[in-house]
């Protein structure tokens, strides 16, 4: 974990090499009690990433101090970049702007990196060359080169030319040197140089035995000049310390320089020798191991000799340690040195530790050194020294587990002893488990020596699951005030050592942590230690980290500031909460003025939780209120924003600050706006609500129903503005209208209708200019009131329905006969009961929500007339057309009239031409023989070129120069006429001769002839009739199917088309079927029949139906069907009632067409 780093006096790490030997003996003994590597977690990693990247080089420093504290292979098991992570190192290195000792570390860094860092080589390498940098951090960069080894070989000439280069500062040198060694058998070739280097007696004499050191790492490459390095280890004229590394070079060559094993002892054992030389000798032969077993007794005799010097002695007993099973026999020898109190206190311990190195050989020597460890009379740093070994002896010294334990429970026995024995039962993990309870005696004992307590509480967290239901006694300790903080500190140590076992009890060390009255050393690094080893720390709890900075006299708070980072994951809150709070750089103050609004609400969400944690920590709160207030201040906030402020404040004015105003002026910025953006979200729900509804509309009949049809739930549900909104958006009204779209259009039966069976060309007369115009374009679409006159069967109900059928309006087509009870109660009727609110469908209707078709306003009674007329003059902005024969009535004052025309000459032809689409597939005429049938029955009846005021034709001159005036103009009225057109057109496409005064009688002639041999017998007429008169007295459109179904068939023929079928799905999913005349001049010819005959009945029909504009096409007809004498009659009857009513529709065409008729006849 992290340790207070103390500026140390720049040196190069050379210096250190008279203690090489000494080094040497602490790395090769297992029983140093040296802190275990640290495990990375990646938690941890990204801590020290961000640290990284802070203002200050102190932080960085301290991150890349830590990342050195970790093995290579382990951070390449949890940096899932390593690269990256290198490259941000390597840009450290390289800025020259940071301080020397932290690039120096930098490169020391990247070294550990290895492969992963291969592509900043060329960096680390230019720093080397660069005279001008740091020669600090130029040794350490030549100490990276060498751990590379292999990565680098490619660099060889280069560092090679350090070596030589005598102007080069020697620390440089020296790590070339070293790196040289490093990469071994790459750089075998060059050894020649580095034994020159070596050899060289102007060359300082640190390096020289670098040099030394680094030839040995060469191994078998390096064989070839062993007798160089040991003539070096001989020449006594050469520096001790050059020696020195030779000796050691020689024995990590092993095997291949065993014949220098007597050399060496001779150097071990000449007193003349220096005693770093002679140390070296001792540390080579005891690297040689079962090649130099015969030089033991030797050794030992330098170890039992008083006169001999203390490290040389030292030294020997690490060599002997280092035999292994073949130095065993010296066991007793060595035992003997560290009981005597006559020996040197540090040979004592030396050969202790000997004693441990030798592992099993010393194994049947543990009872002896269990009396050591007992013996009060014996020194008790040598007594200490025995705990440790019987420690690290593990399972072998287990049954002396109970002693070790009596030694720890003694209260007689020295503090520093009884210390030991509870490391040395914390070393011997699960065998130690039965005791586990005395132990904790030990830890609870108020009466014991703090120290004793705090080792006990560490030897106890490295049983690990065994003691993890004592975790709550370790806590007490670590909780109790009045408890020592050394014994405090060893608990928090303890607790971190259950690793997650002890996750619940953070805030506990968190509270230790933050306690003033506790050694700060042992703050720093007992509960620091502790929590890097449970798990990362929440946002509300690094704080109490970040708090130390703000303590009176904090000089280190670097440290503190890579801390938070650290046990705080680097998380992106954790960067912004260090960029403003724990006294940030400068250059982090001055980016703050560039705060945006999205970066400072953030920032206010990581103060908000932060805030959480600083209860007690009063000097972090009050910079903390400080920078809610300078962030708050930094930009304009947001109506979304006022809970976050609202909370600041909050907090703020229950600590009372001073800067919960700042808080509340923004607040009272936003209050107003709040205010607007809840009424905005109120009313964007109630639209959406109301969308809503309308897109849910067409398919439930609940929601019209409830929704929009109920005047209650619409007004007071609406707020009042939905209904104005729903009549007066034109794509409202037509949703509101959209699902009963076929029921409104049902009686134009637009599934019959045919678009090739409308003759566009027909032309009205434009009201006004008087204008004659095509009706398609006077009347494109239905705009304002119009009323469109004209005869029957010219063309008025198939403009309705092509209106209709081509709009993209909601158009409700309604015949006159419905509208009896009114219009607005036919519409309603159409709306299958949903639409109860006849004023908002009048207000609809009066905003043009739907155009209305009313269709046979002549067949109606002057009362029905009436109601249409004061329903379209009230709702005079509705677009509302309606067609009738002429008759004698006061249309609408707010309507147009417009005059249907009769068929021009010209259009004759052309109409009955455009007829062939609509023939069935067995016509008898078509294509060219049809036109010429029509030419020629047109040539026959009519003289085209003579009629008044009609144009010219282009074809040839069709004229019968000797047909009378009355004559022409009744062919003229009958062939102008589309619907008798059609019936023409039939009978020519069947090769039948059209009787032009007698169309519907000859049509029915020759359906009925067509019936007889299908059916079998006679075309009931009269019955037909009969039931035909009882329909149109009772107003009804649909033919009696039941009583008159084969005739109807026969009807709807396609060669006669009399009638037209329509079938449809009632409510309860049943199919049916209805049929129709399909044009009212055919029902007048089966009218007509009851009006013929001599009888009273018959008569009386005559008079009542006068008055009747249901009727109004048979009297039409009964001018050519009856007898010539009863038709003057009924012409004297019908002038009559003219004369005495003013109604002359009927009288004045009955009198034309008796003219016509006598005329022809």
């Amino acid at each position: 974990m992290p340790k207070t780093h103390r500026k140390l006096r720049k040196c190069s790490p050379f210096f250190l090499f008279p203690f090489t030997l000494f080094l040497t003996l602490l790395l090769s003994l297992p029983w140093v009690s040296a802190q275990e590597t640290p495990k990375p977690q990646p938690w941890l990693i990204d801590g020290i990433v961000a640290a990284l990247d802070d203002g200050y080089d102190k932080v960085k420093r301290d991150a890349l101090y830590q990342l050195t504290r970790y093995e290579p292979e382990d951070l390449k098991a949890v940096v899932k970049k390593p690269e990256d992570l290198a490259k941000k190192v390597a840009g450290i290195l390289k800025d020259e702007q940071v301080d020397s000792d932290v690039r120096s570390r930098a490169a020391l860094t990247l070294g550990n990196f290895g492969e992963a860092a291969k592509s900043s080589i060329p960096d680390i390498l230019n720093i080397l060359q660069d005279e001008q940098v740091d020669s600090w951090i130029r040794s350490s960069a030549a100490y990276a080169l060498s751990n590379f080894g292999e990565t680098a070989k490619s660099h060889i000439p280069e560092i090679l030319n350090f070596l030589k280069d005598e102007q080069v500062d020697s620390n440089i040198r020296g790590g070339a040197a070293e790196a040289l060694g490093n990469f071994g058998e790459a750089a075998k070739s060059h050894i020649p140089e580095i034994l020159n280097f070596l050899q060289d007696e102007q060359v300082d004499s640190n390096i020289r035995g670098v040099a030394a050191e680094a030839l040995g790492n060469f191994g078998e490459a390096a064989e070839s000049h062993i007798p160089e390095i040991l003539n070096i280890l001989k020449d006594e004229q050469v520096d001790s310390l050059v020696r020195g590394g030779a000796a050691v070079a020689l024995g990590n060559f092993g095997e291949a320089a065993k014949s220098s094993i007597p050399e060496i002892l001779n150097i071990l054992k000449d007193e003349q020798v220096d005693s770093l030389v002679r140390g070296g000798a001792a540390v080579a032969l005891g690297n040689f191991g079962e090649a130099a077993k015969s030089s033991i007794p030797e050794i030992l005799n330098i170890l039992q000799d008083e006169q001999v010097n203390l490290s040389v002695r030292e030294s020997a007993a690490v060599a002997l340690g280092n035999f292994g099973e073949a130095a065993k026999s010296s066991i007793p020898e060595i035992l003997n040195i560290l009981q005597d109190e006559q020996v040197n206190l540090s040979v004592r311990e030396s050969a202790a530790y000997a004693l441990s190195n030798l592992g099993e050989a010393a194994e049947s020597h543990i009872l002896e050194i269990l009396n050591i460890l007992q013996d009060e009379q014996v020194n008790l740093s040598v007594r200490k020294s025995a705990a440790v070994v019987l420690g690290n002896f593990g399972e072998a010294a287990k049954s002396h587990i109970p002693e070790i334990l009596n030694i720890l429970q003694d209260e007689q026995v020295d503090s520093f002893v009884r210390r030991s024995a509870a490391e040395a039962l914390g070393n011997f993990g699960e065998a130690t488990k039965s005791h586990i309870p005395e132990i904790l005696n030990i830890l609870k004992d108020e009466q014991v020596n703090s120290s004793v307590r705090g080792s006990a509480a560490e030897a106890l967290s490295n049983f690990g699951e065994a003691t993890k239901s004592h975790i709550p006694e370790i806590l007490n300790f670590l909780k109790d005030e009045q408890v020592d903080s050394f014994v405090r500190g060893s608990a928090a140590l303890a607790l971190g050592n259950f690793g997650e076992a002890a996750k619940s009890h953070i805030p506990e060390i968190l509270n230790f942590l933050k306690d003033e009255q506790v050694d700060l050393y042992l703050r720093r690094h007992a509960a620091a230690l502790a929590l890097g080893k449970i798990r990362r720390l929440e946002l509300n709890e690094v704080v109490v980290i970040l708090d130390r900075i703000y303590e009176p006299k904090e000089s280190d708070f670097e440290f503190w500031r890579f801390l938070t980072y650290f046990l705080g994951g680097g998380t992106d809150e954790v960067k912004t909460l260090l960029k403003w709070m724990g006294n940030p750089s400068q250059e982090t103050i001055d980016a703050q003025s560039k705060l945006k609004y999205k970066e400072a609400k953030k920032t206010l969400e990581v103060f908000r939780d932060a805030w959480i944690g600083t209860q007690g920590l009063q000097r972090l709160q009050i910079d903390l209120a400080n920078q809610i207030a300078k962030v708050t201040s930094r930009v304009p906030w947001k109506s979304q924003d006022i809970t976050l402020l609202q909370t600041h404040y909050n907090n703020l004015k229950k600590s009372e600050y001073h800067q919960a105003d700042t808080v509340k002026s923004a607040i009272n910025k936003l209050e107003f706006w709040q205010w607007l953006l809840k009424a905005r979200n109120t009313i964007l729900i109630h639209i959406t609500f109301w969308l809503a509804l309308i897109f849910a509309y067409p398919k439930f009949p609940q929601v019209q129903a409830i929704f929009f049809w109920n005047p209650w739930v619409r007004k007071i549900l609406g707020v009042g503005y939905v209904g104005f909104l729903l009549t007066w958006i034109p794509y409202l009204r037509r949703k509101l209208f959209e699902p009963f779209k076929p029921s409104l259009q049902a009686d134009a039966g637009l599934d019959t209708f045919q678009h090739l069976a409308y003759f566009p060309q027909s032309q009205v007369k434009i009201p006004g200019s008087g204008d004659i115009k095509p009706i398609t374009e006077a009347l494109p679409s239905i705009q304002g009131q119009i009323v469109l006159e004209g005869d029957s069967g010219w063309g008025k109900s198939m403009f309705l329905r092509h209106l209709v059928a081509n709009s993209q309006q909601i158009i409700v087509y309604l015949p006159a006969q419905k509208c009896s009870q009114g219009v607005i109660e036919a519409i309603q009727a159409k709306l299958h009961g949903q639409a109860q609110d006849a004023a908002f469908l009048k207000n609809l209707i009066y905003s043009g929500a739907i155009d209305i078709c009313i269709d046979g306003l002549n067949e109606i009674t002057a009362d029905t007339r009436a109601k249409i007329t004061h329903f379209v003059e009230r709702y005079f902005r509705g677009n509302i057309i309606m067609t009738t024969q002429p008759l004698e009535w006061t249309p609408p004052s707010t309507a147009k009239t417009y005059y249907l025309q009769p068929l021009e000459p010209q259009q004759i032809q052309e109409f009955l031409i455009s007829r062939q689409d609509r023939f069935p597939q067995d016509a008898k005429v078509q294509g060219e023989n049809y036109e010429k049938a029509c030419t020629a029955y047109l040539t026959d009846i009519i003289k085209l070129g003579e009629l008044r005021k009609l144009r010219k034709l282009r074809e040839k001159n069709y004229l019968n120069l000797q047909q009378p005036k009355e004559e022409l103009e009744a062919a003229q009225r009958i062939l102008s006429n589309p619907m008798d057109l059609t019936l023409i057109s039939l009978m020519l496409s069947q090769g039948k001769t059209p009787d032009l005064f007698h169309l519907q009688e000859q049509q029915y002639n020759q359906m009925a002839e067509e019936f007889l041999k299908e059916w079998r017998y006679e075309f009931p007429l009269k019955k037909f009739s009969q039931a035909v008169y009882q329909m149109r007295l009772n107003d009804q459109k649909a033919l009696p199917a039941a009583d008159f179904y084969q005739e109807l068939l026969s009807l709807e023929d396609e060669k006669y088309k009399m009638a037209v079928s329509r079938q449809w799905t009632d409510r309860e999913g049943k199919s049916k079927k209805e049929w129709y005349f399909r044009h009212d001049k055919i029902m007048d010819f089966f009218l007509v029949q009851n009006f013929l005959g001599d009888s009273e009945e018959v008569e009386n029909r005559l008079i009542d139906h006068m008055n009747d504009p249901r009727f109004r096409g048979v009297y039409f007809l009964l001018a050519t069907l009856l007898p010539l004498t009863a038709a003057q009659e009924l012409r004297e009857q019908l002038i009559q009632y003219a004369a005495d009513t003013k109604d002359h529709t009927v009288s004045d065409t009955f009198v034309q067409i008796l003219r016509s008729r006598k005329a022809v006849s």
